[in-house]
């Protein structure tokens, strides 16, 4: 059985940090490209951040650059996604994805070519 699993989720102030974790089970991790992605009532996810199979290459939106930072331990098939310096607009509820990628070093921004979701972890950042 697959499963995503985020938790670290929580309520913070303005210019906090928080860590947010994604432990999967039931897929074969170090061949899956992996993401985060955000929504808020009445609006579409968007991507936050995605990370290749291989842990080595990374991309993230614009509003993410030098303020969160993803990351894959093949050893615990486990995505991080650490949120510095968090912004009130950051609120919403995380998703991490997963999809088999061909390409060690490809990673998707678009939600449609991921087949594995987790539940969401809420995060809540207060001004």
């Amino acid at each position: 059985q697959v499963q995503l699993v985020e938790s670290g989720g929580g309520l913070v102030q303005a210019g906090g940090s928080l860590r947010v974790s994604c432990v999967t089970s039931g897929i074969a991790f170090s061949q899956h490209a992996m993401a985060w992605f955000r929504q808020t009532p009445g609006k579409d996810r968007e991507f936050v951040a995605g990370v290749s199979r291989s842990g080595i290459s990374t991309s993230y939106t614009d509003s993410a650059k030098g303020r969160f930072t993803i990351s894959k331990d093949n050893t615990k098939n486990t995505m991080y996604l650490q949120m510095n310096n968090l912004e009130p607009e950051d609120t919403a509820v995380y998703f991490c994805a997963a999809t088999f990628a061909a390409l060690p070093e490809l990673i998707l921004t678009t939600q449609r070519y991921y087949d594995r979701w987790g539940q969401g972890t809420q995060v809540t950042v207060s001004s």
